[in-house]
């Protein structure tokens, strides 16, 4: 299984946030850190302030934060958010599957096992178990995201 790119920009922005939660982070920040569209990292922010993970403060000195602590953020419950769908195979979507195997076939559950075995891992993790297991090395990474640009 592979997550869109909006997923992953929202997982990559939820770290980038708890580890720097002693200050508010620019979006521009955050897109130049990970090479990312300033556009499409804008519709990811702006979801995440929609449901009420990151508070979003406008102006000049503006930026964003966690508004929720890492620890209840439970990343299935991300995922599950910002994908679309978990369909592993065409006959996952009844009104496009056209697989002549579909009603004899055992594909279907298998797969969908395997999406659910998938979801509980990301179920028992949570943004504070993706930062604390990686917690020297990120910020090593991150100390400096902007080149040129000192971190207060």
């Amino acid at each position: 299984m592979r997550l869109t790119a909006y997923t992953d920009y929202t997982l990559r922005t939820l770290i980038y946030l708890a580890i720097h939660r002693d200050r508010l982070v620019t979006i521009q920040e955050v897109a130049e850190l990970h090479s990312i569209s300033k556009n499409h990292l804008t519709k990811v922010v702006h979801q995440l302030g929609m449901s009420n993970m990151v508070e979003t403060v406008r102006g000049r000195n503006g930026g964003l934060k966690l508004n929720i602590e890492p620890a209840e953020i439970n990343i299935g419950e991300v995922v599950r958010a910002t994908e679309t769908d978990f369909f592993m195979a065409e006959c996952f979507d009844s009104t496009s599957n056209t697989c002549v195997y579909a009603m004899g076939c055992n594909l279907k559950g298998v797969l969908n096992r395997a999406t659910s075995a998938y979801l509980a891992v990301l179920d028992d993790v949570s943004l504070e178990d993706l930062i604390s297991k990686k917690e020297t090395v990120g910020k090593i990474h991150f100390m400096n995201p902007v080149p040129g640009k000192k971190i207060k």
